[in-house]
């Protein structure tokens, strides 16, 4: 059966059966055949990443006064649950192997900060973090760790699912993620406490009684049987979805590899990439105007994230690092990257860029003389 076909056979099972809510058998089914999928005792369906990382603070009892370190070049989503809780965030740094969480000035905040309750280390671009390192550190300091494995679905590191290395690990099916639900996320652990804390926070409290109890606050986050239809069906083709984003990396690269001017992101010693988008960095050249370049010719890129200790409304939270990141950010770029992109398709891209770079460096040599000739 074709990708699509597997979708609307669970979705119709769905209306068929009349399960409609966020509960029924996709949403039983998605959730054990995700955990198997990842090698994790308990998957968790839920309605969005956001939310999985919201019930992950809650499941580790994050509050006002704690504080959370949380990898600084990321989606804004990866931080603000941090704030939902009433608890403080402290970014930490980039390093270049792995473009994410640096140990060193993991280290550093982990000595220097008082009351830190939890790690939450992101997989960039489907890039696994140095968790060897991160885990050691955390250890010592007895302080749990969430992956944010939003974008890094089947990416592996020393052979183990990113997002299954720390005690809590969460996915995004974000329309954009490499399988999507529409909209949805998912949390996993072997930790079974953790796991029954968050369905329980995930479907409003509710108490296991006949009538509606609710002995605390919760959350309506548990994510529909429909969406989870459309997830069992996506979850199928994920590895296909793999081979796909590494072809598009690779045929980028190799069409570029003369190009002194272009770094591609890394895929470090002992680890697998999804390759969720292809981005590298441009050193020397305005990124800002190669995206223009490229948008004239109605091809869409963009910059790498701007790191959260640049956000204007993080901008007073502390800071560990060197401003890796914030280097990222000005020499970074995304280009089109969707599973369905043809070798011609890549070619026209890359092409593009080729022309783009070649411009740039042209204006900058014409610049230079200019300046020379002025002086």
């Amino acid at each position: 059966m074709s990708e699509a076909g597997w979708e609307q056979h669970y979705v119709q099972d769905a209306f068929a059966k009349n399960w409609i809510a966020p509960l029924g058998e996709n949403v039983d089914q998605f959730e054990k055949e995700f955990a198997d999928r990842v090698d994790q005792k308990y998957a968790v369906a839920v309605s969005s990443g956001t939310a999985a990382i919201h019930l992950a603070l809650k499941a580790l009892k994050i509050g006002q006064g704690d504080i959370v370190l949380c990898s600084s070049l990321t989606f804004a989503a990866s931080a603000n649950p941090i704030c939902y809780e009433g608890a403080t965030p402290v970014f930490i740094d980039s390093e270049p192997d792995t473009w994410n969480m640096d140990p060193v000035a993991l280290a550093k905040a982990l000595c220097t900060e008082k009351n830190v309750k939890a790690v939450i280390v992101v997989h960039l671009y489907g890039i696994p973090a140095k968790m060897n390192e991160i885990m050691a550190l955390c250890r010592q300091y007895q302080v749990p760790v969430i992956e944010d494995a939003a974008e890094s679905l089947g990416s592996t590191y020393h052979g183990r699912q990113t997002g299954t290395i720390g005690d809590i690990g969460i996915y995004s099916f974000n329309g954009n993620k490499i399988i999507t639900t529409s909209g949805g996320g998912m949390l996993v652990t072997d930790n079974s406490e953790y796991a029954e804390r968050v369905k329980y926070l995930a479907t409003q409290a509710r108490e296991p009684v006949l009538h509606y109890e609710h002995r605390e606050v919760g959350y309506n986050y548990r994510l529909s049987n429909i969406c989870a239809g459309i997830g069992r069906g996506q979850l199928k083709v994920l590895n296909e979805r793999i081979t796909q984003k590494r072809r598009i990396f690779y045929k980028y690269q190799q069409l570029l590899s003369d190009l002194e001017e272009i770094h591609w992101m890394p895929e470090p010693k002992n680890s697998f990439n999804n390759f969720w988008l292809t981005c590298l960095t441009v050193v020397g050249l305005d990124t800002r105007q190669l995206i223009a370049d490229l948008a004239a010719e109605n091809i869409e890129s963009r910059p790498i994230w701007k790191p959260m200790h640049q956000q204007p409304v993080f901008a007073q939270r502390q800071f560990y690092g060197n401003q890796y990141s914030d280097q990222l950010f000005t020499t970074g770029l995304c280009l089109p990257s969707d599973t369905k992109m043809t070798n011609a398709d890549i070619k026209r891209v890359a092409a593009s860029l080729r022309k783009a770079i070649q411009r740039a460096k042209h204006n900058d040599l014409i610049n230079s003389e200019r300046s020379d000739h002025a002086v």
